[in-house]
């Protein structure tokens, strides 16, 4: 029988392939599984570099839902390949194969975030809409991969006044992996080069150099 991750409730098991589909359309091809102590942690890369001159900032999400507190593992999967369990709702049936990406081997540190500050779930879609915008206008018709990742890269890994100098790509993420629902302002915590952005339903995390000495954007809107 495959292996399966089990859920405390058949909501939680369907919560996870949401942000499995949500992850392969996005056309990451892995998205990591690491479970413990009664808590499943779901990673994916919406932004990586891929190659030595790539320079597309390395942009987590983290979605955390509970599983049942025996199970323990940390594999790195195709999103395309969990399916629900025919005999349980509460059950995601794992595939036989696991992966191995690049992004995968970095580890944001557990400890150590210092507050900084806040961003209006409002403004992090309202720039997520812009950006998804932004790069449709820059595409070349028929482009290749090389130049789809050359666009992708110059429009989201550009630092972005609005998010306190973090790239553009943070809105990204937290947009179309559906962490933003409703009002709230995303709590921002930092430690060493990692920024965390952290809402109800998930976390961004940025690896890499952010402008220092800007004061926290709260601002307020529609962000549509």
């Amino acid at each position: 029988m495959s292996q399966r991750l089990l859920f405390s409730d058949p909501e939680a098991a369907a919560d996870a392939l949401t942000f499995a589909g949500r992850t392969a359309r996005l056309g990451d091809s892995g998205v990591r599984l690491q479970a413990a102590n009664g808590t499943l942690a779901m990673t994916s890369a919406p932004l990586a570099p891929r190659g030595l001159f790539d320079t597309t900032p390395t942009i987590l999400a983290l979605r955390a839902l509970p599983v049942d507190p025996e199970l323990v593992c940390d594999l790195v999967v195709d999103p395309t390949l969990l399916v629900l369990a025919d005999d349980d709702r509460s059950a995601v049936v794992l595939p036989d194969v696991a992966q191995s990406p690049a992004w995968a081997g970095i580890a944001p540190p557990r400890g150590g975030w210092e507050p900084a500050g806040g961003i209006e779930a409002s403004v992090l879609a309202a720039r997520a809409q812009y950006g998804i915008a932004a790069v449709a206008e820059a595409m070349p018709a028929d482009p290749g991969e090389d130049v789809v990742r050359t666009v992708r890269a110059s429009v989201w890994g550009a630092p972005d006044e609005a998010l306190g100098g973090l790239p553009l790509g943070t809105a990204f993420a937290a947009f179309t992996l559906g962490f933003i629902v409703g009002e709230e302002e995303a709590a921002v915590r930092r430690t060493s080069a990692w920024t965390r952005v952290s809402l109800r339903r998930g976390h961004v995390l940025v690896r890499g150099p952010v402008r220092s000495g800007l004061t926290p954007v709260r601002e307020t809107g529609t962000g549509a």
